[in-house]
């Protein structure tokens, strides 16, 4: 919300030497955030200048431009000279001139200088050059303002351009802070500065006429709550929409982030800040009848101001009159009785819209809107009367126009907030501190509550019963009025205590593998690099079966990225993703991973349901597990991808690419974090290289696999050179995990060993004839490597020869080679009765 300091100082006691940065820090006392000061940028001498005479000169390039003797008042050098291209005005214009020495918004420094043939001795500014606009088509005229100023006066002072605003981010919750009203009460809660509520008007003042249809018929309200609560209608009568809109205006719009757009409009969007209730404004004669406020019917079109037919929806709540659709309410009004230039009569709307019909309207039509903004988050009901009426008050005073204070309408309701019982030692005990019941009282009383003592009502008798003000929505329990309290008197006084944490909590066994794995693969130098988890149905199919045949996804209704609808089955199409732009960025030599949820749909099944819980209350058990159970499972995987060099290039030495084996290493990472013992044989998958993909299992069951992509789908995603990656499901791997490894002793004895080569057939895994080498071998096997597999002259056709390195130890006493001997033999009988295995000669 940017604030205008001129503005802000209307309704309170604002000093006259208050900085952006008092200002500043008074709000971020009261719970704002600082976002930045803003201003016009714009430094004199900038004065009123009339024009005398010009000649007009063409030029070679097609350009007439205009020798101007402008008269800028005897205090700042009397007639000047002055080229201007602009052919806008005429003799005795008066008009804003830049002096050398001023700077302009840019920053566009003035000075005299040499050009088309003259010494131009300053600029006649436009009003885009000034900052107030983007209307570049020629100089600002000051009669279009309505302004006779005398020759010489300071225009900076004039137009408002010394005006300078502050930014400050408005959370979700405190809406009526996005208007100049509310920061004013803000800054009054701050520094006791008095304050003065536009707000505030007799009943009599603000009540419209009748005369004029105003209806409500929503029947399918959105939870139970009715589109429009309230709806009030002004109508102002021969208004000149060609009437300038006066500087000031111009300039606190220009600061607030509004366009200036034209009188009329200009009105409704100084109000809107001013109070924080949004206005729309229709041209009275295109109306035909009255108005209804309604629900759309499924497919039905309106053209809105941006000129864009939009299909609509059930739940979009429209304002139609006897031709059907004239605006979405509270987002947009329609082309169709838009305010123009030939508009003389108004019908002013100020209203109360359901704040989720309104942030769903304009979510769904991609169209936020400052109007939206606003009722998103909520409007005091009591303002739509005051805000229609300070609207027409302009109008009639700015526009020329007339009020009709017989025609009119209203539709509301009764405006009821409830009261909240606030025990009196509830604030200290929560907040920490000891404050006074005055303070307590003071504070609330100050926001804007009427504070009645407890026995004043039935209920409570040792405490105050609250009753927030309207303007507040947020006040809805004894907490949030607490953090009220300890907002307005600082929240400097809290102490600073670490709480103790009660015994026996923590992170679950569960968490704590899951980091693990992760810091593992940190620690051996992959990098993480979390990822959307928005994939696409091929990519699903693909990555997310063995097979690449097409399987369940999750689609969503409402999508980011429409090119990719669907929640990821893998996380390998994310990592391909990420190096992709890192190759693109010249980084080639990658070592990624990434845990995160993947989404596995059963066939057949349907996810899913139609309950939705009510707002503000928290769910009980029973809800939270039938929604948990309409979900459809979500297991959580890790993945790693390597691509590149493993070891890059260096004096001496040759470049070593990644290869299958550093896929395998980063697999026994993953089995040392989780604290499981991993095996790995070979396997087949859509997307990996035949013979180089490998099935990974714990304790017989599969949990993941590994292998070299395919080089079509590496260059399907823009990579170059050889991809290699895993996948787990990380929550298998460490279901197995069982409890802690605790680390063995140490032996003191040697150890011996000795190599086996078995010959077995081709179609026999190596990892099964290990594990059946480690069953045989008994305790006395220490530790077990393949360390060659040959294929080739001097074994029979079929077959293939697997070479163990085996090392054997006793933790008692040295081992004899006779010992180690018996123990690697038992070890082949397992495998030959299994796999037919032989000792190669």
């Amino acid at each position: 919300m940017r604030v205008p300091l001129s503005w802000l100082r209307e309704y309170v006691e604002l000093p006259q030497d208050a900085t952006t940065d008092d200002v500043f820090a008074a709000l971020v006392s009261v719970g704002f955030e600082e976002e930045e000061a803003i201003g016009f940028e714009i430094s004199g001498p900038v004065v009123v200048g009339q024009v005398l005479s010009f000649d007009a000169e063409p030029q070679s390039n097609g350009k007439t431009i205009r020798w101007c003797q402008v008269d800028v008042g005897a205090a700042n050098g009397g007639v000047r000279g002055i080229v201007c291209g602009a052919s806008n005005f005429v003799e005795g214009d008066k008009v804003v001139v830049s002096l050398p020495g001023a700077t302009l918004p840019g920053p566009f420094p003035i000075s005299a200088r040499k050009t088309y043939g003259h010494v131009s001795d300053g600029m006649i500014a436009s009003a885009r050059e000034l900052g107030l606009g983007d209307e570049h088509n020629g100089i600002l005229r000051l009669v279009e303002l309505g302004l006779d100023p005398e020759v010489g006066t300071d225009a900076i002072a004039l137009l408002g351009l010394d005006d300078v605003a502050v930014d400050i981010n408005v959370t979700p919750d405190r809406g009526y802070a996005l208007s100049i009203r509310g920061i004013a009460r803000e800054y009054s809660h701050a520094t006791g500065a008095a304050f003065t509520d536009p707000a505030a008007h007799a009943w009599d003042d603000v009540q419209p006429g009748s005369g004029f249809a105003v209806v409500v018929d929503d029947r399918l309200p959105l939870r139970g709550r009715v589109g429009a609560s309230e709806f009030v209608a002004r109508v102002v009568r021969g208004v000149d929409p060609t009437r300038p809109t006066p500087p000031w205006m111009v300039a606190r719009l220009t600061l607030a982030g509004i366009r200036s757009l034209g009188i009329l409009i200009d009105i409704t969007n100084y109000v809107m800040l001013e109070l924080g209730n949004p206005i729309h404004g229709y041209d009275l004669d295109r109306l035909q009848g009255g108005i209804t406020v309604r629900r759309a019917h499924e497919g039905e079109k309106l053209t809105t101001l941006d000129g864009k037919e939009r299909t609509l929806s059930a739940e979009d709540l429209l304002i139609t009159d006897d031709s059907g659709p004239i605006g979405l309410a509270g987002v947009m009004g329609g082309g169709t009785t838009e305010m123009t230039d030939s508009t003389r009569n108004v019908l002013v709307e100020a209203a109360i819209f359901d704040p989720v019909t309104i942030a769903r309207t304009a979510r769904r039509h991609k169209l936020p809107s400052e109007a939206s903004r606003r009722f998103e988050r909520g409007v005091d009901p009591l303002l739509p009367f005051v805000a229609a009426r300070r609207v027409a008050d302009l109008m009639v005073e700015l526009a020329g126009g007339t009020l009709d204070a017989d025609l009119g309408g209203a539709l509301f309701g009764e405006v009821f907030v409830g009261g909240i019982e606030l025990p009196r030692a509830f604030v200290p005990q929560l907040i920490g501190v000891d404050y006074t019941d005055a303070e307590i009282t003071d504070a609330l009383e100050m926001v804007g509550c009427e504070v009645l003592p407890g026995d004043a009502l039935d209920g409570a008798t040792d405490g105050w019963h609250v009753i927030p003000p309207t303007w507040r929505p947020d006040l809805t329990d004894k907490w949030t009025l607490a953090e009220e309290v300890a907002r307005i008197h600082g929240l400097e006084r809290i102490p600073s205590v670490l709480p103790t944490p009660p015994s026996g909590r923590g992170l679950t066994s569960v968490q704590k593998g899951r980091r693990r794995v992760a810091n593992a693969l940190a620690a051996a130098g992959f990098v993480e690099t979390p990822s959307f988890p928005f994939s696409t149905a091929e990519a699903n199919a693909l990555h997310g079966s063995a097979s690449g045949e097409p399987m369940a996804s999750v689609k969503l209704a409402n999508p980011l990225d429409g090119q990719a609808p669907y929640l990821r089955r893998s996380l390998v199409p994310g990592l391909l993703q990420v190096a992709h732009r890192n190759q693109a960025r010249g980084f080639g030599d990658l070592a990624l991973f990434e845990t995160g949820l993947v989404f596995t749909p059963e066939e057949g099944v349907t996810y899913g349901t139609d309950t939705v819980p009510p707002l503000a209350v928290r769910p009980d058990d029973e809800t939270i597990a039938a929604l948990n159970a309409a979900l459809p499972p979500q297991p959580r995987h890790v993945a790693v991808l390597l691509t590149g060099d493993m070891v890059a290039k260096q004096p001496g030495h040759a470049p070593i690419p990644v290869d299958l084996s550093d896929a395998l290493g980063a697999v026994q990472t993953i089995a040392a974090g989780a604290g499981v013992r991993i095996e790995v044989a070979q396997g087949q998958r859509a997307a990996l290289h035949p013979g180089r993909a490998g099935v990974l299992t714990v304790a017989g069951d599969e949990v993941g696999y590994v292998g070299q992509v395919l080089p079509r789908v590496a260059a399907d995603a823009d990579l170059h050179g050889e991809v290699y990656v895993a996948e787990l499901d990380l929550d298998r791997v460490l279901s197995g995990a069982g409890a802690p490894d605790v680390a063995p002793s140490l032996s003191g004895y040697p150890a011996a060993t000795q190599d086996v080569s078995l010959v077995v057939g081709e179609d026999v895994v190596a990892g099964d004839v290990e594990s059946a080498l480690r069953e045989g071998a008994g305790t006395l096997l220490e530790a077990v490597r393949l360390v060659d597999d040959y294929r080739g002259t001097g074994l029979v056709e079929g077959t293939k020869s697997l070479t163990f390195a085996l090392r054997f130890r006793a933790p008692d006493r040295t081992l004899t080679a006779a010992e180690a001997t018996d123990a690697k033999l038992a070890g082949v009988a397992v495998a030959a009765e299994r796999y037919a295995a032989s000792i190669r000669e």
